[in-house]
């Protein structure tokens, strides 16, 4: 599969002599669309893989609950999340395994969609790592805000919304953050024989250079969210894989190479 190359932006970190990073190009806001096209295309070429890997994204947070309302013990939600945030990464790697291998005209087998999660698996590890501290944070942060409340106030709307505000501002400055950090980490860290830094500073360039392109990406992704649970995680079946095929296909159109892809 071919890929146009577009105009490549100014890529500020690049150019600050800060640290390495990998270029990346320009992208229009029908972009994230085509992923999805392109995703939607894996889904029906590799029908086996999207099913394993959505019943496992089903599952998880199904158990979580589960957990939860079987002891009542809503603490166990914390470890629990800690967890799913180390193997995610690891997960997801398997997803764009199978994309990948679609693109070089190969048949996806799931023993080698399993062995991509140990390429570069120490990196990987760090970036599962990167992910937990800064839920724990954000969590910390939460619980301040909660703390912050007086208890003498009745839960009423009229005293409950200066609380909400701060709280959903909170949540959606760590959902930019981690937006940044997250939004090509990963596939940097599969295909490509490099440290964890470059990796994060490479996605945090290329979204803050096409920022309206990727807050619409984030908004389809935080929709497809919403709708899983509110399908009571059914929906994950489907919209898990189609998220992972789309965000290999999203890190395939940004993200530069010395030379292009050529996989005939």
């Amino acid at each position: 599969m071919s890929h146009s190359f577009k105009e490549t932006p100014h890529n500020a970190i690049t150019d600050s002599g800060i640290a390495r990073v990998i270029p990346c190009k320009s992208l229009t806001l029908q972009d994230p669309v085509k992923w999805l096209a392109l995703a939607m295309g894996d889904m029906k070429r590799a029908p086996l893989h999207t099913a394993v890997y959505g019943v496992i994204f089903a599952i998880i947070p199904w158990l979580i609950t589960l957990l939860v309302n079987m002891t009542g013990w809503h603490l166990i939600i914390m470890p629990a999340m800690v967890c799913f945030m180390l193997i995610g990464p690891f997960l997801a790697a398997g997803m764009y395994d199978v994309s990948w291998e679609l693109q070089k005209g190969h048949k996806p087998t799931m023993s080698h969609s399993l062995r991509a999660m140990k390429r570069n698996a120490v990196n990987g590890w760090g970036f599962g790592v990167v992910l937990v501290i800064m839920m724990i944070f954000w969590l910390r942060v939460a619980s301040l805000i909660h703390a912050l409340y007086p208890p003498y106030l009745d839960e009423t709307l009229s005293d409950l919304w200066p609380f909400l505000i701060l709280g959903t501002l909170v949540g959606v400055v760590f959902s930019l953050v981690l937006l940044f950090i997250s939004a090509f980490t990963q596939p940097i860290l599969m295909e490509r024989k490099v440290d964890l830094a470059t990796a994060l500073l490479t996605s945090i360039n290329a979204v803050w250079l096409n920022k309206l392109p990727m807050l619409f990406w984030a908004g389809i992704v935080f929709v497809s969210v919403l709708l899983g649970f509110a399908t009571a995680f059914l929906g994950f079946l489907i919209l898990m894989p189609l998220l992972g095929y789309a965000t290999w296909h999203a890190y395939i159109d940004t993200i530069e190479t010395k030379k292009p892809r050529n996989y005939e």
